[in-house]
């Protein structure tokens, strides 16, 4: 509770500030200030388990461990996305107080679609996540591909949203309780009825529009090309995540008792998410757009923690969740860098700037799933997940080979940084001593979590 109500304020702050505030810096220190006291009350909530804000919210909300500890990862992972690249959205635009006040935004949907306890509260947590994302896409109104994909966001946005509505339409006329509480959905077992059949269906296509999980992915590529870069690494990244979490609850507390007649879907949707993600990410020519495409293919990866619905996936989506958060923000901010995002704009950088360079490589082995990194931890833990899931053991062969695929274009990266001469008349942007610390220590931190990843997973079961 005290995260979605903290974020929620400070969102209203940083709206006034930005009217009213001259300074571009200001929001900025506001932001990590506010962000830093939001992630320390989400903490002393999740260890000691109340609350400094007490509501009754009439248990459409469920505050648990599991629950909590998503919280503080996706708190503390934006709180490191301010630190690094916080002065890059003060050069997004002229309205860098109103940014600010969307990323919180943002937040306290996360938070809410992380404890939603009834359909209703999904689809508003749902809604509060994405709207402020549609802005943040188009904030660069001088460019028309963010101008494009602001719009193709919005209507594509719009339209799974609507489908959102029709399933939890089916699923409350379809259910003898006539209940939204997702306990309290009662499919029982064996066969299941045709309206809550369409229900399941249409709540699955739309998060997997959420989370770009393949065939519903099209947006994602020019969605994350267009739009400014620092926004597009916290949309992929705490959002994506989000995305997955109301996934894994919402059908482990709903429809786990029928899981046999929609695994074959899930299995569909995470091949062919493997499949497009990995295979369309080898031929791109611009990292950026590399990146887009390769968020499909870690999609793939989380889509295995829907497969299997088990404790070895819920550990794997929090860890995932980290690793993957924590190294995309990296990669995107050694881009934020570099003034050519081809390939070729990466050649020799290790000469130009060793540090950056180095930091961009973990991160790279890292969605990889190279071991000693988080990357390989949290796919690790999510191929368990479908090992114990059992009859599917092919899917965890596919899924490994796929990412010996995806170690293909991102060892190019490494390969260009490493093996091939710079461009002279190349520069990188001036980095800053602040810029490089906070690199080295979200290197640090993805080596950590790889090495002991009992650091995240610890506070599960405290």
């Amino acid at each position: 509770m005290n995260a979605i109500i903290l974020t929620a304020v400070f969102g209203v702050i940083l709206m006034f500030i930005g009217v009213f505030a001259k300074s571009k810096t200001l929001p900025r220190w506001v932001a990590i200030g506010g962000l830093s006291l939001t992630l320390l009350t989400a903490v002393q909530e999740m260890v000691a388990g109340n609350s400094f804000f007490r509501f009754n919210h009439h248990e459409m909300l469920r505050f648990e461990n599991f629950n909590l500890l998503f919280i503080v990862i996706a708190l503390a992972v934006t709180l490191i996305f301010f630190l690094l690249s916080g002065s890059e959205i003060e050069k997004a635009g002229p309205h860098v107080g109103e940014y600010f006040a969307l990323i919180f935004f943002v937040l306290c949907g996360v938070s809410l679609v992380a404890t939603f306890n009834t359909l209703l509260m999904l689809f508003i947590g749902v809604e509060i996540m994405s709207i402020p994302l549609y802005i943040l896409t188009g904030s660069d109104k001088r460019n028309l591909k963010s101008n494009e994909a602001a719009l193709k966001y919005f209507l594509m946005g719009a339209f799974s949203t609507g489908i959102m509505l029709m399933g939890i339409t089916f699923l409350y006329g379809g259910n003898s309780n006539a209940s939204f509480f997702i306990d309290k959905i009662n499919i029982g077992v064996g066969t299941m009825p045709v309206l809550m059949a369409f229900g399941v269906l249409f709540i699955m296509v739309s998060l997997s529009f959420k989370v770009s999980a393949a065939p519903f992915h099209f947006w994602t590529p020019d969605v994350y090309d267009g739009a400014p870069t620092v926004f597009t690494s916290f949309m992929s990244t705490v959002v994506k995540a989000a995305g997955f979490f109301a996934f894994i609850r919402l059908f482990e507390h709903s429809f786990g008792s029928v899981q046999d007649q929609w695994q074959r879907l899930v299995l569909f949707i995470t091949i062919a998410t493997l499949l497009v993600g990995n295979i369309t990410a080898v031929f791109q020519q611009s990292v950026k757009r590399m990146l887009a495409y390769s968020s499909i293919a870690q999609a793939g990866f989380m889509m295995l923690a829907v497969f299997a619905l088990n404790n070895k996936a819920k550990e794997g989506i929090l860890l995932y969740a980290a690793a993957y958060s924590l190294a995309t923000i990296g990669i995107f901010g050694v881009l934020t860098k570099m003034n050519d995002f081809t390939i070729d704009g990466f050649n020799g950088l290790a000469r130009k700037q060793p540090l950056m360079a180095f930091c961009a490589t973990v991160f790279l082995l890292s969605l990889t799933g190279v071991p000693l990194t988080a990357g390989f931890q949290s796919k690790f833990f999510m191929l368990m997940a479908a090992v114990e899931n059992g009859h599917h053991i092919w899917l965890v062969i596919v899924a490994v080979l796929f990412a010996a695929v995806s170690a293909y274009y991102y060892f190019r990266v490494i390969q260009a940084m490493y093996f091939k001469a710079p461009h002279q008349e190349e520069e990188t942007n001036e980095l800053s001593s602040s810029f490089k610390l906070m690199l080295g220590i979200i290197a640090g931190l993805v080596i950590l979590i790889g090495i002991y990843p009992e650091l995240i997973l610890g506070w599960l079961y405290h």
